[in-house]
């Protein structure tokens, strides 16, 4: 199904005229503007308090499900599948540590298979064995230098290549040789057999930006020239959690359409919540990013280097800019309440559940406890 008929198969044959360019023109006419609900139909968020209680507390959405024996489960497949791909001594006990499955079943409250959860606790824990591996974590082995070759290679294990005679057999022979290429290409495979080659493509060009991204991180730390907080914030539009957001509607099991999935409104609902939720990361991360040897970037290290202030002031800035940006997600979710699409509905309450559960689990795991 294409068009109008994919958003709501009911109006299939009223919504106007049928022919080469008309479906685009009806589904623009769902975007048109209606009246707003009132604000007593959103859904609840609170203030939460975080770290030690000594700074403010972040504005968020409430977390819509905790599932702990369903987070386990997912926790043990993600284990036994991560030793597969090859993890093995400290590296799988950071997986296993990491309770990806309990990020997974508070940020995906909508669905209930362990397999469909599985998808994103695998494609989520090579994201963070990548970031830590090859890009952040001096410790680990993490180098400015050798970072764009290493996520070369990631792109062909997502995405890939064609076939180049003699070429393809190296190729192949170095994607089999890295758990986390090995990683990227059976997480991959793994959404492939449960959404269309659509969600895999938006996963992979989502994944992509943020390589770009974490390419420019790798020149700011090799060259120790770091940005202001304005160049990093605008750097973090596509380093955030909007890539796990993503994979929404695949754990969801449907699909949101493109016209929808691409309108500027919802991407920028997506990239406010994307962002928000990176600013919880940056906030709980501070202490152990100023501790690395090369420090990596947080937006409350660049604003206590721009402003030359005491971290506790930065951390209260980062905490005011996180809360307007969430209730910017609030106001721009509620005028999009109008639009007569289930799996836009859908999706938007996805986001914002994201937000919620991303916060939560940010706030209980002990990689951040410090």
């Amino acid at each position: 199904m294409s068009g109008i008929a994919a958003v709501r198969p009911d109006l299939a044959f009223a919504a106007g005229p049928l022919g080469l360019g008309t479906s685009a023109a009806r589904i623009a006419e769902q975007f048109a503007p209606r009246s707003a609900p009132s604000p007593d139909q959103d859904p609840a968020y609170a203030e939460r308090e975080w770290g030690d209680g000594s700074a403010s507390p972040l504005y968020c959405p409430a977390v819509r499900r905790a599932d702990e024996p369903l987070a386990e489960e997912v926790d043990r497949r993600l284990v036994a599948w991560a030793a597969d791909c090859g993890f093995e001594g400290e590296g799988l006990d950071q997986i296993a540590r990491a309770t990806l499955g309990r990020l997974v079943t508070l940020a995906h409250p909508d669905s209930s298979d362990p397999d469909r959860l599985l998808i994103a606790a695998q494609l989520n824990a090579v994201w963070w064995a990548a970031d830590d591996y090859y890009a952040d974590d001096s410790s680990l082995g993490a180098s400015p230098t050798e970072l764009p070759p290493r996520l070369a290679l990631v792109m062909a294990a997502m995405d890939p290549v064609a076939p180049a005679g003699e070429f393809s057999e190296p190729l192949e022979e170095a994607l089999r040789a890295d758990p986390i290429r090995v990683g990227f290409r059976s997480a991959v495979d793994h959404l492939g057999r449960h959404g269309s080659p659509v969600l895999v493509q938006r996963v992979c060009y989502s994944t992509f930006a943020m390589f770009a991204i974490w390419g420019a991180y790798a020149a700011w730390r090799h060259t120790g020239r770091y940005p202001p907080a304005w160049e990093y914030l605008a750097a973090r539009q596509h380093d955030s959690f909007y890539t796990s957001m993503t994979l929404i509607d695949a754990v969801g099991g449907y699909e949101l359409p493109a016209p929808f999935y691409y309108d500027p409104r919802v991407r920028e609902e997506m990239m406010r919540a994307g962002t928000a939720t990176v600013l919880v990361n940056d906030l709980h991360s501070v202490a152990k990013d100023a501790a690395d040897e090369n420090p990596v970037c947080n937006m409350v290290l660049q604003i206590a280097a721009d402003r030359n202030c005491p971290v506790s002031e930065a951390v209260e800035t980062t905490v005011a800019l996180h809360n307007k940006i969430v209730r910017e997600f609030e106001e721009g979710h509620r005028a999009l309440l109008s639009i007569p699409s289930p799996e836009l509905q859908r999706f938007l309450a996805g986001v914002r559940d994201w937000m919620g559960g991303g916060f939560e689990w940010h706030a209980t795991n002990p990689r951040y406890g410090s």
